[in-house]
């Protein structure tokens, strides 16, 4: 303790410290300077008195200040010298473009001009015509591209990693500027610029959102997302701009406030509702620039202005297209339908007077030429500033408050027109979506009958997604409106409940009980029958004629498709040399035996005419399975033979015994026992279809038992024996025709040759159920 003390003493002696002690030799201690200490990366000082007292100092060098401007910094630079101190830098690399999907076409033309001019410079030939030709196509495509865009085309373009960010702009529009950071609660949001700038000779303040040119940038930008403390800083901008009688000009250019779990601990809604009413009670003009993409209440957070202009590809929403489209349609793929509902372009903005104004940018979008981009920026501010100077501060005030008050104003009472459907009562928009249904509905038919004028004679074949599509939104429709006849009809509870038993029925996973069954099949039998006394039974009904019409027309269609690979595949599958070769030979010896009917042929010649056309069935049997289908009898075309037969009695019973077959089938189809495995097959389907590796095995056993049970109901009706007797009528009126003629055996063994076989004969395929 003694020696404590003493040490104690001997340091603090003479008012000295521990670094005087370390640079002199004084009061025994010996020591060495801090400045040369500062020169060495390591270094420990040991001193040592005569009580053995040791002190021992560790000094880590530190890494030098590195300075952002050069040792010779240019005072006359743009923005001043402190715009060294910006983190904002020009980019060491050009950024890589980026092509959008809808602009594939113009990168394959600039492909083939590079090509050209390419092989002009190898070759030494003149390709001046072939250059400027695609060189004017190419310039044609870009204009008809970018001056027809859909919505979600322009979103894109918004969201273009390379489109000029708000930095970009201000330091091509503004001879000076200044940043300011800081919203003096110990935070700098990065994603919110601040600063003062002049604009030929004229100061503003200029505030806006700011995303990153590459990937480090935007993730320390955090992707142009601000967090309470960049509104903060905005506001603390405002205020200031307002004491000092500075116009603020914002610029708009986010996805939207940053959502995360510490900003809203923050106070994100907070942050976001002081700046709307600040910005409210601001004595100096405002303008608002959307640039980019301005989403939801993170855009309109320094966005309340006395006007709002908007870049041409700009967009300004609500909710993203893609966060709408989940909500409504519960899936993202319905952005684009989502973006033309939501009317978040310029143009339409305008109309809608949400936005005032519309900036125009250069055929490719802003990146195409940010310099010019920027220019047109600057004589719109410069032009509405000149406006505003001309108003006091409570004109500016009244003139904002107004511009707010004018949106969403609708007059009652007047046509609406078809592309507005803004504050629609709920039957006038009903009635614009069937007008538009008519519409698409016309233009598909018009479609079919110029396919079918096109080429009369053979089947028309139309896009099976297109008539899916359309198929979908009729049923959709007449939904609706059955639901709307429901309600009419005072059937709309009674419908919810059998629903919601049907639904719990489903769900259990087992057959429906009979009294449910008898239940619905009541319930449909009353609609059926009173659903012409609905208000809408015409639109129902008319719908419901489209969609037999186009049902009938995507099972034609699709009838075509498989008719026509089939044709192809047994045309591949005749035109083999060992199939030709085997029918062109017994073509030769039937031509050269000099038989005039195929009952002339000798035994021989018959055995093998009939044993070629076996084979040659067999080439179609296989072609069938290659396609999944199977060939199982091949048969005489019973109408032709009906058609050749003098007995015209023979064609009312061949219809007379398909009606009872088919009377037959839909009253087996209507037993309680059928319909419950035939809604027990349809759940199964259903899940299959999520779930496909499960429920096969119990699908193909459930549509056995149906098929089986249909072929039992038919064989007991005694239909199967009229059919039989059918047949050998059949039979007999073939012989009286005489159809074993020469002719006949040729086209027979042409249509063989041909693959189609369908001149005479026809594919039974038994598998109705």
């Amino acid at each position: 303790m003694a020696s404590m003390s003493h040490s104690s003493i001997a340091l603090g002696g003479a008012s000295a410290s521990a670094s005087d002690y370390l640079r002199s030799s004084a009061n025994g201690v010996t020591g060495v300077s801090l400045r040369a200490l500062g020169r060495r990366t390591m270094v420990t000082a040991t001193t040592r008195s005569s009580n053995n007292l040791y002190v021992t100092a560790r000094l880590k060098k530190g890494k030098k200040f590195d300075h952002p401007w050069p040792a010779n910094p240019d005072p006359n630079v743009k923005g001043g010298v402190l715009s060294y101190l910006s983190e904002f830098k020009p980019l060491g690399n050009a950024q890589k473009p980026v092509t959008l999907d809808f602009e594939r076409p113009l990168v394959e033309l600039e492909k083939k001009i590079v090509d050209v001019r390419k092989m002009a410079e190898e070759t030494g030939l003149d390709f001046t015509e072939q250059i400027i030709t695609l060189e004017t196509k190419y310039r044609q495509a870009l204009k008809d591209l970018y001056t027809h865009l859909t919505p979600i085309q322009r979103v894109n373009i918004a969201r273009h990693p390379n489109r000029p960010t708000f930095l970009d702009h201000i330091h091509n529009i503004t001879d000076k500027f200044m940043e300011l950071h800081g919203d003096r609660a110990g935070y700098d949001d990065p994603a919110i610029v601040t600063g003062i700038g002049t604009i030929d000779g004229k100061r503003y303040m200029f505030i806006g959102h700011q995303k990153g040119r590459n990937t480090k940038e935007n993730i320390m930008r955090n992707f142009g997302m601000p967090t309470p403390h960049g509104y903060r800083k905005a506001l603390r901008m405002m205020y200031y701009a307002d004491h000092h009688g500075f116009p603020i000009v914002t610029f708009i250019d986010t996805p939207g406030a940053y959502a995360d779990l510490k900003s809203e601990e923050k106070g994100q809604g907070e942050a976001i509702a002081n700046n709307l009413r600040t910005m409210f009670g601001l004595k100096v003009p405002i303008l608002s620039i959307v640039i980019g993409e301005g989403g939801s209440g993170g855009a309109l957070a320094i966005g309340c202005a006395n006007k709002m202009l908007m870049l041409e590809n700009a967009v300004f929403y609500v909710a993203s297209p893609e966060a709408c489209a989940a909500i409504l349609w519960q899936t993202s793929k319905a952005a684009p339908e989502a973006a033309e509902k939501l009317r978040i372009t310029s143009k339409e903005l305008v109309n809608l007077n949400v936005a005032d104004g519309i900036i125009p940018e250069p055929l490719g979008g802003a990146h195409a030429d940010p310099s010019w981009t920027s220019q047109q920026i600057k004589i719109a501010i410069n032009e509405n500033m000149n406006e505003f100077g001309k108003m006091s501060g409570e004109e500016l005030l009244k003139h904002r408050m107004a511009k707010y008050r004018k949106i969403g104003v609708f007059i009652e009472g007047e046509p609406v027109e078809p592309e507005k459907k803004i504050n629609m009562k709920r039957r006038d928009a009903v009635a614009s979506t069937s007008r538009n249904l008519e519409g698409e509905v016309e233009k598909l038919r018009e479609q079919i009958l110029k396919a079918k004028e096109a080429s009369p004679e053979s089947e028309v074949e139309l896009s099976s997604e297109v008539l899916n599509e359309m198929i979908e939104k009729l049923k959709s429709d007449i939904d609706e409106e059955y639901t709307k006849a429901a309600k009419a009809m005072g059937l709309e509870e009674r419908l919810a409940a059998t629903r919601e038993e049907f639904s719990k029925a489903n769900a259990e996973e087992h057959l429906m009980h009979p009294v449910l069954i008898e239940r619905i099949e009541k319930l449909k039998e009353e609609f059926n029958a009173r659903l012409s006394e609905a208000p809408n039974y015409e639109s129902v009904k008319a719908k419901l004629d489209m969609l037999k019409d186009f049902s009938r027309a995507k099972a034609a269609s699709e009838a075509a498709s498989v008719k026509k690979e089939i044709n192809k595949r047994f045309q591949e599958a005749v035109e083999r040399p060992e199939v030709r070769e085997k029918v062109e030979a017994v073509k030769a010896e039937v031509a050269s035996s000099g038989a005039s009917s195929f009952e002339e042929l000798s035994d021989e010649l018959k055995e093998k005419v009939l044993k070629t056309k076996r084979e040659v069935e067999a080439e179609m049997a296989v072609v069938l399975k290659s396609m999944g289908l199977e060939l199982e009898a091949v048969k005489p075309n019973l109408k032709e033979v009906v058609a050749e037969s003098p007995n015209e009695n023979i064609q009312e019973k061949l219809e007379k015994l398909n009606r009872e077959i088919n009377e037959k089938i839909e009253e087996v189809v209507r037993t309680p026992e059928i319909k419950s495995m035939v809604e027990l097959l349809k759940v199964e389907t259903a899940k299959a279809s999520r779930m496909p590796d499960q429920g096969s095995q119990k699908i193909e056993a459930l549509e056995m038992q149906i098929k089986q049970k249909i072929a039992d109901a038919l064989s007991m009706s005694g239909l199967q024996e009229k059919q039989e007797e059918l047949e050998k009528e059949l039979a007999a009126a073939r012989e009286l025709a005489g159809e074993e003629s020469d002719e006949s055996v040729k086209e027979d063994d042409d249509d063989d040759e041909d693959g189609s076989g369908s001149g005479r004969s026809e594919i039974i395929n038994p598998s109705f159920a």
